[in-house]
This record gives C-alpha cells, sequence and structure tokens, in this order.
C-alpha cells in the first residue's frame, strides 16, 4: 500500500495531492467526499452534485407562470409606492 503525506492547516484544511486527484479523477472545483466505514475514512469522488440532484424535488406547480409571477410582484410593488405616497 502507497501513503502520500498531506499536511493539515491550522484551520483543518488539506490540499489534496495531485497523484490523488489524478487517481480519483477529479477536477478544480470539483467535489470529493469522506466516506467513513468501520471506522476507516476513504477519499472518493462525491456522487451527489447538482447534477444529480436535479428533478428530485417537484417545484409547487408546474409548469410556472412567469409572467403571473411578475404581474403580481409588479402589482404589490405599486402597492407599497401608493402606500407611502399617501403617507406623506
Amino acid at each position: 500500500m502507497k501513503e502520500i503525506l498531506a499536511t493539515i492547516t491550522e484551520r483543518g484544511q488539506v490540499t489534496v495531492p495531485a497523484e490523488v486527484r489524478r487517481i480519483l479523477g477529479v477536477k478544480p472545483r470539483e467535489k470529493i467526499a469522506f466516506a467513513i466505514e468501520n471506522g476507516q475514512v476513504r477519499l472518493v469522488p462525491a456522487s451527489f452534485t447538482l447534477e444529480s440532484a436535479y428533478g428530485s424535488v417537484k417545484p409547487l406547480k408546474r409548469p410556472e407562470d412567469l409572467d403571473e409571477i411578475i404581474r403580481e410582484v409588479k402589482a404589490e410593488r405599486a402597492n407599497r409606492t401608493r402606500g407611502k405616497a399617501s403617507d406623506q
């Protein structure tokens, strides 16, 4: 078994060595995960990403009527503006 050493900073951070990144097949800004099992910790590419989560939560209304949402927001803003003008 080959060991590659890295140092943990005072803030608990560590740089993943280039050789390890190559073995994992990860690139900058990609996620990695610490897999913990039976007291052992393994470093693995993260299987959960924003792309993998797409579609996992259903919206309240489908499809969203963005034109209706814009009309509601504009009406609310107009009501607030009228209220401020009448207070003066």
